[in-house]
């Protein structure tokens, strides 16, 4: 028995777009059902008033969302008392210097993850740092300077 193949693709019909047939079209959507009006109680009190009261009804309360997991690094707000404690000892240190102190101060901290490198090339903590020092120089607490990371006076101030 011969296959009919398509005068546009040069395809069998029962593999070609062109003879294949149209989809059903979808079933139209379903109403969605009205709610039930609470229940009506009347209830009478001494005096002969009656008074009428609607019954609460129990409904079924669905579970909270699990809590999200731990992070699998280190917290960039983690960072800074570090940061502080570290300028407020040193006065001021090039990034190099300053990575390298702040690696020593946060050795417990740093997470398996942080020590990995990023697609980028460079360490995850390095990242997390540098954005750290970037926040606090937006909160006015660092003075912008490239290579040079130091506190200002209202960084001085802080306390951690």
């Amino acid at each position: 028995m011969a296959e009919e193949y398509c005068e546009l693709c040069d395809l069998p019909l029962s593999t070609c777009v062109h003879g294949m047939p149209k989809a059903p079209p979808e079933p139209p959507p379903t109403p969605r059902t009205q709610r039930t009006p609470r229940a009506t109680v009347r209830t009478s009190t001494v005096g002969g008033d009656s008074s009428t009261t609607s019954a609460r009804t129990t409904s079924t309360r669905t579970p909270a969302a699990p809590a999200r997991p731990p992070s699998k690094v280190t917290d960039q707000a983690a960072f800074r008392p570090h940061i502080v404690r570290i300028l407020k000892a040193e006065g001021s240190l090039e990034t190099e210097d300053m990575l390298l102190e702040l690696e020593m101060a946060m050795e417990d901290e740093l997470r398996e993850r942080d020590r990995q490198t990023s697609p980028t090339g460079e360490v995850r903590w390095h990242t997390t740092a540098r954005k750290e020092r970037k926040a606090m120089i937006d909160a006015g607490l660092m003075v912008e300077g490239r290579g040079v990371w130091e506190l200002t006076s209202a960084g001085q101030s802080v306390d951690y």
